[in-house]
């Protein structure tokens, strides 16, 4: 039977009857967000949120590993908290209200997110050597979830997107340096591992930070002032709306980090940029001051053998300062890994099992060294300029023959290719004939260090600078 067939008041009644309750039941299935869909994967040993939508005042009931948690739905969302899980699974993850929706294949390990510009979602089909990498990836206990590339201009709730088992055809378009990162992680902590791609080529550091946060900052909030353009997806804010907000607050143990590119223009600013969106994400998610691991920029552009300034080199030197200044936070660095030409360095695997070295030591407490020389202490004498490091492991080690990398400059201010030799297991002299008195020495300091100052656990030295001369973008920022 068909509402043409009867008359007009029935088939008023009939229609608006059945619209009716197709609109009633639509309200009140009790939905989880799309981060809880099949195959996913809860942080373990810490309360975990679970939430979705409904109408107010329905009563949803989540069930998971024999607990159980109600609550009531208002503004249209509901959330519960589960208690602490222990890693394993699988489990049903039985969500009530009034309707029930069952989470199949629910497993209880590690999440992390995995953010960044292009050298983040970099896929591993284009990574180095890759091939037999992707043909070995199926493994039942690693998930990755990646989130469309959205740019808003108000704070988004949702993602369309669902979790996936790692196989040969999930992974290959998944972040390299995320799956190496995990894989490692997997190897050594053997729990499940989740992964959340959530980065886009070519996006600056104040994209994926929260309004509130640029404009609380006298330098920032500037940003907060720019017109908005909504065809532009690099806009102040706009990815923190549209990609990183939807994902709050899930539960997790940390995120990895790669980007810089895109503000190497801004070295100065990105001193104070970095760690405010590093505070931000932390505030945002509300799980403490959770490890923050990142990449520093591997080399680029055409190499130059005499000293001299470099807007990546000061890139390199905000992130370091980073690392150093704000707390639960460590830098792999891969000055060994560039590429001339090109700003996508393909070798991603030393990159992901760097960050997970990091990750082993700040977030699962092991003795290990992860980090690989930094800068602790310089003092100038007659001979030179002595310069002591931390993260030496056994000792400092030459790669390749003698030390190269570093310059020296006087109280002119004007640096000279040095020589260097290693005189301690933590101790560097850096001298030139051409320098009397040392003031300053720079270490790998051009947009393609070629430095080769490594530890004995080998990874290379940061690139730094002991002086203060002004750099490029900061006169350009002076104009």
């Amino acid at each position: 039977m068909t509402c043409s067939k009867n008359p007009k008041w029935i088939v008023t009644f009939i229609c608006g009857w059945l619209l009716a309750g197709a609109q009633a039941v639509a309200v009140e299935v009790a939905k989880p967000h799309p981060l809880f869909t099949d195959h996913l994967v809860l942080q373990r040993d810490r309360a975990v949120p679970v939430w979705g939508t409904a109408e107010d005042g329905q009563k949803v009931t989540v069930s998971i590993a024999g607990q159980t948690v109600s609550t009531t739905a208002e503004n249209g969302r509901w959330q519960v908290q589960l208690e602490p899980l222990a890693a394993g699974g699988p489990h049903e993850l039985v969500i009530e209200g009034p309707d029930r929706t069952v989470v199949q294949d629910v497993l209880v390990g590690e999440v992390w997110i995995c953010s960044g510009q292009s050298n983040m979602e970099w896929p591993l089909r284009a990574a180095h050597e890759s091939s037999d990498d992707i043909a070995d990836s199926t493994n039942e206990h690693i998930r990755l979830f990646m989130a469309p590339n959205r740019a808003a201009d108000e704070p988004q709730s949702t993602v369309d997107a669902e979790w996936t088992k790692c196989t040969p055809d999930t992974v290959a378009n998944f972040s390299a340096v995320g799956y190496y990162f995990g894989r490692a992680l997997k190897q050594h902590l053997d729990v499940p591992i989740g992964l959340i791609s959530c980065d886009w080529g070519g996006t600056p550091a104040e994209a994926w930070t929260s309004r509130e946060a640029l404009a609380a900052d006298e330098d920032l909030k500037h940003y907060v002032a720019q017109e908005r353009d909504p065809n532009n997806k690099n806009r102040p804010y706009g990815l923190y709306n549209g990609m990183l907000r939807p994902l709050v607050p899930y539960g997790i143990r940390g995120a990895i980090w790669y980007q810089g590119e895109s503000n190497a223009g801004q070295a100065y600013e990105y001193r104070t940029l970095f760690p405010a969106m590093i505070t931000d994400w932390r505030e945002q998610f509300g799980q403490g001051d959770f490890p923050f691991l990142f990449v520093q920029l591997a080399p680029f552009m055409k190499i130059v053998e005499e000293p001299g300034d470099s807007a990546w080199a000061e890139l390199r030197e905000a992130q370091l300062m980073t690392m150093q200044n704000v707390p639960n936070t460590a830098m792999a660095v891969i000055t060994d890994v560039g590429e001339e030409n090109d700003i996508h360095p393909r070798k991603k695997l030393p990159v992901g099992e760097r960050l997970a070295l990091a990750a082993r030591a700040l977030a699962y407490g092991e003795d290990i060294v992860y980090s690989g020389p930094i800068l602790a202490e310089a003092t100038p004498s007659d001979d030179g300029m002595y310069l002591k490091f931390k993260h030496t492991g056994e000792g400092l080690e030459s790669r390749d023959g003698k030390l190269t990398g570093f310059a020296i400059a006087g109280a002119d201010k004007k640096f000279h290719n040095a020589e260097a030799k290693i005189v301690g297991p933590d101790t560097v002299l850096v001298r030139s004939d051409q320098v009397d008195s040392p003031v300053a020495v720079r270490y790998g300091w051009a947009s393609f260090p070629l430095g080769n100052l490594w530890n004995s656990a080998g990874l290379p030295a940061s690139p730094f600078r002991t002086d203060e001369f002004p750099g490029v973008t900061q006169k350009k920022r002076q104009l």
